[in-house]
């Protein structure tokens, strides 16, 4: 099954690395360290590997996995504090969609919200 998702930035706990896609490079440096302590903090508690990414739509979404023989990677933990991070960073995982939709797909900002209605709402 391939992906068709577009990877934003991601950690590994194996290499100690992170990577951030340099087309994403217009994201405010504030948006990029949250996103850089996010990832990292996040290899750190569970290991293995975590990725943020969009779909095609703009939607976000985390992925992490881990090498078959790593025996201390726990799965449920990873789902379980992947949920904890979609709460906690609902607001951030907005407005990076916000961000995809209007300057990757080029969709006309005026039309992502109904009349009179706007972000901060």
């Amino acid at each position: 099954m391939e992906s068709k998702n577009t990877v934003l930035c991601g950690a590994n706990a194996y290499e100690m690395k992170y990577y951030f896609n340099e087309q994403f490079n217009g994201i405010p440096e504030s948006i990029k360290n949250e996103l850089h302590v996010l990832c990292v903090l996040f290899t750190e508690e569970v290991g293995g590997v975590f990725v943020i990414a969009f779909e095609e739509d703009g939607n976000v979404v985390l992925e992490t996995n881990a090498d078959d023989d790593d025996i201390y990677y726990d799965e449920v933990s990873s789902g379980l504090m992947i949920a904890q991070v979609r709460v906690h960073r609902r607001e951030l995982f907005e407005a990076l969609r916000l961000y995809y939709r209007v300057f990757v797909l080029k969709e006309d900002v005026t039309q992502l919200f109904p009349q009179g209605e706007t972000p901060e709402e």
